[in-house]
């Protein structure tokens, strides 16, 4: 076998021949052996080689005929031994009225709407079978289904697309019929409703008013001049309807801000002990009063904020003009500053320590006296 290219034995014993030419034409026995010996060879088979269809004339890509009259399609096959032919249309169901004649020609006549299509033409003998393919269109008919309906839901509405069938020849144009989909019809056949898809267009945006969560019926019809086609297969689909919307968490309580009226009518008189300050409390405003702070400027400086005890002053602080004015608290609530009143050491004789504030009453009208 090695003399012979594209030979080979298998471990089984087969022999396996790359290409078949008249070296491999013959007869052929097979000897089993072993170690102890054989038992005798096969019988004798004989090898013939036998050439596979193939298509002396095959039919053109694709054929246009007027309904009614006739088309005839060659297909000639050659092989050894001599091949049959038959015709076939490729997805139709039962007999076709077509017939084959003596030349392995594909026959029809007259032509009708339904013989549009693939047809493959088949040729096969005891080594192989070949086949070839041709489109049939027959022209002068009304247009032929649409396919591949695709139904998107969208929000309230639906986003259908088809691929079109063969025109019969004329224009066509399509239109989109649909139906909701109820366990009990008010009439015994619900209603389709139809929609016009403009010129040229493949896909139709579908009515936004339809039902969210409601199963829907779709079709697609094409028409030409001279009549209608054949529905598109139904397709079913639910539009989408507004995200349900959850009721967020209650947000924590948040007190409502308290408006604290400031204290009123604060004054300033003089007395034998220094000056004394008084004022009147606040309009009840709901909170419970805190108590009171003083701030005190002098001349035109910045307030200062005066808490339980009064900080040293400036050595001219005992010979100048200040200006008090007083804010209560209650809580983290704070008022607003209360009028100002003046107040003038100019003249008087100082006694070296630092002024106090005194307040008499926290949480009501009060007084205070400064030394």
């Amino acid at each position: 076998l090695c003399q012979l290219p594209g030979w080979s034995l298998r471990p089984d014993g087969s022999i396996v021949v790359a290409t078949g030419n008249d070296d491999a034409l013959g007869v052929y026995k097979c000897t089993p052996y072993n170690r102890y010996g054989t038992a005798g060879e096969s019988r004798p088979t004989r090898v013939l080689l036998k050439d596979p269809p193939a298509f002396a004339v095959r039919p053109k890509e694709e054929y246009f005929q007027e309904v009614g009259r006739e088309l005839v399609i060659p297909c000639v096959a050659r092989g050894d031994p001599p091949p049959t032919v038959s015709w076939v249309k490729v997805g139709s169901v039962g007999k076709s009225s077509a017939h084959v004649d003596g030349n392995s020609s594909l026959v029809l006549h007259p032509l009708i709407k339904e013989q549009h299509g693939v047809w493959e033409c088949t040729a096969t003998n005891r080594v192989a079978t070949v086949t070839a393919a041709t489109s049939v269109h027959v022209l002068g008919t009304s247009p032929h289904a649409v396919t591949n309906v695709s139904v998107l839901p969208l929000l309230l509405a639906a986003n259908i697309s088809w691929e079109p069938g063969f025109d019969g020849g004329y224009f066509q144009r399509f239109s989109v019929w649909y139906t909701p989909l109820v366990k009990h019809p008010p009439r015994a056949h619900h209603e389709w409703v139809s929609l016009s898809v403009p010129a040229g267009a493949q896909h139709l945006l579908g009515e936004n008013n339809l039902q969210p969560d409601t199963s829907y019926q779709f079709s697609v019809l094409a028409q030409n001049k001279l009549g209608s086609g054949p529905f598109s297969q139904i397709v079913t689909s639910v539009p989408r309807g507004f995200p349900a919307t959850t009721v967020p968490p209650e947000p924590p309580a948040v007190p409502l801000p308290v408006f604290l009226p400031p204290p009123r009518a604060l004054r300033a008189n003089e007395t034998a002990r220094g000056v004394l300050l008084s004022w009147d409390p606040p309009v009840p405003a709901g909170v419970a009063l805190g108590g009171y702070a003083l701030e005190l400027r002098q001349g035109k400086g910045g307030w200062e904020v005066l808490e339980r005890s009064i900080p040293p002053t400036d050595p001219r602080g005992l010979d100048a003009f200040y200006e008090f004015r007083l804010v209560a608290f209650a809580g983290s609530y704070i008022s607003e500053p209360s009028n100002t009143v003046n107040v003038s050491t100019a003249g008087e004789e100082g006694t070296g320590g630092t002024p106090w504030l005194f307040p008499a009453s926290p949480l009501g009208g009060g007084e205070g006296a400064t030394c």
